[in-house]
């Protein structure tokens, strides 16, 4: 008895009953007319949203907690400090003519040049993609960078470079840790965050990466080099910073972006 052939296309290409339209050439399905998985998976993103792992948290919680305690009982780190600063007083840029050149470099760190940018990115993915959701991440990191910073700062009274008490535990001590540094590693990181998420252009994407990795480490290097701060100031305010980008993340994912979308539900019901 003959078997009973399938259907053939034009051309003697069999079509295979348990796919979708076949290429003749490499056999993978293709959609018609829907484009699957709607979105940009992970997988074909060049940039990633620069969330840290749970270890970097871990290792930043560590590095930070040890740097703390070392100099709190005045340990080798506080020694080193003092010599780095000494060394750096006798180069004297504060008073050359790359000062101006440098204190620029520390901008990429200050509050008030980093909320320019990003109430130009935030006003701009308002208007084309019709979310505010990146105004609420924004606003919630400025929030917890607030908080905690300046819970350190006044919490541990350090004083800055030059100061006649480099003490801890003085009344006009806030010079630990970094609030520049900190600062640069949230609020750029969220700026890249929403720059890779919404899509905007690759340039834009590779723009906010770079300003994510060299923003923290240039802000520092030109606060260290400036005398503005110690280097373990620095050093703390980046694991500060990479906390608070985790902890910003978690809290989006498990409070702010679960009532967006129960309220887009709602509104659609």
């Amino acid at each position: 008895m003959r078997a009973v052939e399938g259907p053939t296309r034009r051309g003697g290409t069999p079509v295979r009953p348990d796919h979708g339209q076949v290429t003749g050439r490499y056999g993978d399905a293709v959609t018609s007319g829907v484009i699957r998985d709607a979105g940009l998976p992970e997988k074909s993103r060049v940039i990633s949203v620069g969330r840290p792992p749970w270890w970097a948290v871990v290792v930043a919680l560590v590095v930070g907690g040890l740097v703390t305690a070392n100099l709190l009982a005045g340990g080798v780190l506080e020694r080193v400090d003092l010599r780095v600063s000494e060394t750096i007083d006798g180069w004297g840029l504060r008073d050359s003519t790359a000062y101006p050149v440098v204190w620029a470099i520390t901008q990429l760190g200050g509050r008030a040049a980093i909320l320019i940018v990003l109430a130009v990115l935030v006003s701009y993915l308002a208007w084309s993609r019709h979310t505010w959701v990146p105004l609420f991440r924004v606003l919630l990191a400025l929030a917890t960078l607030t908080v905690f910073v300046y819970a350190l700062k006044h919490g541990t009274g350090r004083t800055a470079p030059g100061h006649p008490d480099e003490l801890f535990f003085q009344v006009d001590g806030a010079s630990f840790p970094s609030g520049h540094v900190a600062n640069a590693v949230l609020m750029w990181g969220v700026a890249r965050w929403q720059a890779v998420e919404y899509g905007l252009p690759l340039r834009v994407q590779r723009a906010f990466w770079v300003l994510s990795i060299a923003g923290p480490a240039l802000t520092g290097l030109a606060m260290v080099s400036l005398n503005f701060h110690w280097v373990t100031d620095a050093v703390v305010g980046a694991a500060v910073g990479v906390v608070l980008l985790g902890v910003v993340h978690a809290l989006d994912a498990v409070v702010l972006s679960r009532w967006v979308r129960a309220r887009a539900g709602r509104q659609s019901a």
